[in-house]
């Protein structure tokens, strides 16, 4: 009866040493090799909207397809499109008419100033000889007077035809093709062009198409979106270590992490950067005054920072936006805690066979 109760006594005590030296390693190993559950997979999610407003003529995807940068997603009806691009067209065409006649405008505009300058010219000669005879009382003044009206209207006709020459070369412009009605049209068929384009609607990059509900006939809408895709070369780990977890961490720190995908694997990660703020703690000017937070427990919870991990390489296919993840950090610079890190994760990552 001793010898069950000594080894009954025994058993208890090395229990007791293990529960011990089992809690001492966790509360140590949060600072030097922080381990977490709460870390799920991000990545970019684009709403993919046209850019043009018709009617949906074709759909080139299908649900959870996977695409090239330039794969073809949708088409628009495109044949107001096509006939808008013919519209400007034909308005350079009519544009470029106009500045040739423009152009003949100016070549009889010169000759008109050329015409006026010459008769300013000869008015101008005979009011001057006319001045020398009159102040020698040689001619009558209605012919003074005559004369100054004359040299008057030519200079005024001689201003009009270089005003008017200066509003033909200004509307050209420096040169051919450079005239404002040519450079509006040409800036209409650019548009036009870019909205015909825009009626075939392609992969912004690699990814993939999800949540498909589009359907031939839809509406389409400038600017209001139609697919959800997702870039497949954007995809990091977002985990939330608890804030005292964070604290030992730096550049040098790197990451393990096993995901619930792939039970048995561990995959190494680099540590990108932690973030500088959570949202219970964002404040906007509202004029009111500090809302206090208050709790009743004897223990508050601790608070979670969010650490966002990167590879190198793309992460594995099968793994999707939301995927959950189990998150080691040690320290390169000391081996033990690397080592330590290493088993932790592996344990892990052989119990995600069970749940």
């Amino acid at each position: 009866m001793q010898t069950a109760e000594h080894a009954f006594r025994r058993w208890m005590q090395s229990l007791i040493i293990i529960f011990i030296l089992l809690v001492g390693y966790i509360v140590i190993a949060d600072r030097y090799a922080p381990l977490t559950t709460e870390s799920r997979v991000q990545g970019y999610v684009i709403q993919i909207a046209p850019e043009v407003t018709g009617t949906v003529t074709d759909v080139q995807v299908s649900n959870n397809q996977k695409l090239k940068k330039g794969d073809k997603l949708f088409n628009i009806d495109k044949r107001k499109y096509v006939l808008a691009v013919e519209k400007a067209q034909l308005a350079l065409e009519q544009a470029h008419e106009q500045e040739d006649a423009m152009y003949a405008k100016v070549e009889a505009a010169e000759a008109k100033v050329a015409t006026n300058k010459a008769a300013f010219e000869n008015a101008n000669s005979e009011y001057r000889r006319i001045s020398k005879l009159a102040t020698k009382k040689l001619v009558s003044l209605s012919m003074l007077d005559n004369a100054l009206a004359n040299n008057s209207a030519t200079s005024a006709n001689l201003r009009a035809a270089q005003q008017e020459l200066r509003a033909l070369t200004v509307q050209l412009g420096d040169a051919p093709g450079q005239s404002s009605a040519v450079r509006s049209a040409q800036n209409n068929l650019q548009q036009a062009q870019l909205d015909l384009s825009h009626t075939q609607v392609v992969a912004p990059s690699d990814g993939v198409v999800t949540n498909l509900q589009l359907e031939v006939g839809s509406t389409a809408n400038s600017n209001m979106p139609l697919l959800t895709f997702i870039p497949t070369d954007s995809l990091w780990v977002a985990a939330d270590f608890r804030e005292k977890a964070v604290a030992q961490i730096n550049s040098q720190s790197k990451a393990l992490v096993a995901f619930d995908a792939f039970p048995g694997k561990v995959f190494n990660l680099d540590l990108q950067s932690r973030d500088f703020g959570v949202a219970a703690a964002q404040q906007s000017p509202n004029g009111q005054l500090t809302h206090v937070e208050t709790s009743n427990r004897w223990v508050r919870d601790a608070q979670r920072v969010r650490v966002n991990l990167t590879s190198s390489s793309t992460l594995p296919l099968p793994l999707f936006v939301g995927s959950r993840a189990t998150v080691v950090l040690y320290p390169v610079d000391d081996s033990l805690w690397a080592w330590l890190a290493k088993l932790q994760i592996n344990l892990v990552s052989w119990l995600h066979y069970i749940y």
